[in-house]
């Protein structure tokens, strides 16, 4: 019973992402707190002539501001990050809780990371001024990717470590 105790783990960071995702954008815009710490018009030399399309907006410098650029980043850093941790604690539950070969715990924490998104994204459509994005379930499934590839890289560094450096 104690082992699966380990899934306590996912399953709470899921419920802070949920609550993340029911929060409306304008109670989670940092810009305010970002304009009173420092002034990152420094930046706008070196990231000013950078303008691309994401979800059918602009984002420059030019449209969102340095901070509202700044944050655009930050925030899609995050997805990738959240979901990154979300991928490893569901690794976590299963080698603590199953008897799955490595190979299938690796498969089921990427499947359910990402199926994880696209309900998180789902969730957003019903979630005041929040819009769902399909490109926000791709940086999540980068997250969750890139932690598995971080697994792999981890066990296969334990594995191949030469004996004489072994504890």
């Amino acid at each position: 019973m104690k082992k699966y105790l380990y899934w306590l783990l996912p399953i709470g960071w899921m419920g802070i992402i949920f609550y993340s995702s029911s929060t409306p954008y304008e109670n989670q815009d940092i810009k305010p707190l970002m304009d009173g710490l420092v002034d990152f018009s420094f930046l706008e030399p070196f990231v000013g002539w950078i303008s691309f399309s994401y979800n059918h907006s602009v984002i420059s410098v030019e449209k969102l501001g340095i901070s509202g650029f700044i944050e655009f980043f930050i925030r899609k850093g995050a997805h990738v990050t959240v979901f990154f941790l979300l991928s490893f604690l569901f690794y976590i539950a299963f080698k603590k809780s199953t008897n799955l070969s490595n190979e299938l715990r690796l498969l089921f924490s990427l499947l359910l990371t990402v199926i994880y998104a696209v309900l998180d994204e789902t969730h957003q459509g019903i979630t005041p001024n929040r819009t769902p994005y399909v490109g926000d379930v791709l940086l999540d499934s980068i997250g969750a990717l890139a932690a598995i590839i971080c697994i792999i890289i981890i066990s296969w560094l334990k594995k191949n470590r030469s004996p004489s450096h072994k504890i």
